[in-house]
């Protein structure tokens, strides 16, 4: 049972890491996905962020691999692979719904971001370099990407105002990404780097004549995720179960 739940483990990250080259990738919802066009959206990362997900599909795929050869009777990484698997499965097809419907991804990517923070919750304490720092980096990068995805929605089915829909997007992954920090798995840096990295995305796509508000707001968030993530490594705080 356990090496087929680490055959399971594998085959779903080769899936996740091969769907970007079945379906031309993805950098972004395109403005015309949305009936108010979101042109140069304060809240979406820069297009080079995106080059984050070949280090996540790598990564992921690489630990993986190692739990398979060397870890796959290993009782400490079974709770962990079940919600992975399962995050990893939507994100299979998620690129292909994203090019298409824009709500369903959003729905989508909460999905893959709630079932990645439950195994980030499961990870033991060793093997980080193959286990929690892969998955740590792909929820984090989750967690600003839900948030993001949610924003775009809000503004582009005409709710409220770009700027508006950024500031609340950005609140919303600073608490996400504080819970988890604080109380979830603080000892995580590669987590907060997921987070973090984004957050720079936007604050890049706001330099250039963006909104100084969400800018602003974006710099002190990677501030203090930065802050957190410092603080749960240096404390080598143990996962709330």
């Amino acid at each position: 049972m356990n090496r087929a739940r680490a055959l399971a483990h594998l085959a779903a990250a080769l899936g996740f890491a091969a769907s970007p080259y079945l379906s031309d990738g993805f950098s972004g919802f395109r403005p015309d996905q949305f009936p108010v066009p979101q042109d140069s959206a304060p809240v979406q990362p820069a297009g080079y962020a995106f080059a984050l997900w070949g280090v996540i599909y790598l990564w992921l795929t690489a630990g993986a691999g190692y739990g398979l050869w060397r870890r796959a009777g290993d009782a400490g990484w079974r709770p962990a692979r079940g919600p992975l698997i399962v995050s990893l499965l939507i994100g299979v097809a998620w690129i292909p719904v994203a090019k298409d419907s824009v709500p369903w991804a959003t729905v989508m990517i909460w999905a893959m971001l709630v079932t990645a923070l439950a195994a980030l919750a499961r990870t033991p304490r060793g093997d980080a370099a193959w286990l929690s720092g892969p998955v740590g980096l792909y929820a984090g990068w989750l967690t600003a990407a839900s948030s993001v995805a949610l924003g775009l929605v809000l503004a582009g089915y005409g709710w409220t105002t770009q700027v508006t829909a950024a500031a609340l997007a950005l609140l919303l992954a600073l608490m996400i990404a504080a819970a988890v920090l604080l109380r979830l798995r603080p000892a995580t840096p590669s987590y907060a780097v997921g987070v973090v990295w984004a957050l720079i995305g936007i604050i890049v796509q706001n330099a250039g004549g963006g909104s100084g508000a969400i800018l602003g707001l974006a710099a002190v968030g990677a501030v203090l995720v930065g802050m957190l993530g410092l603080r749960g490594r240096e404390r080598g705080d143990h996962p709330v179960r």
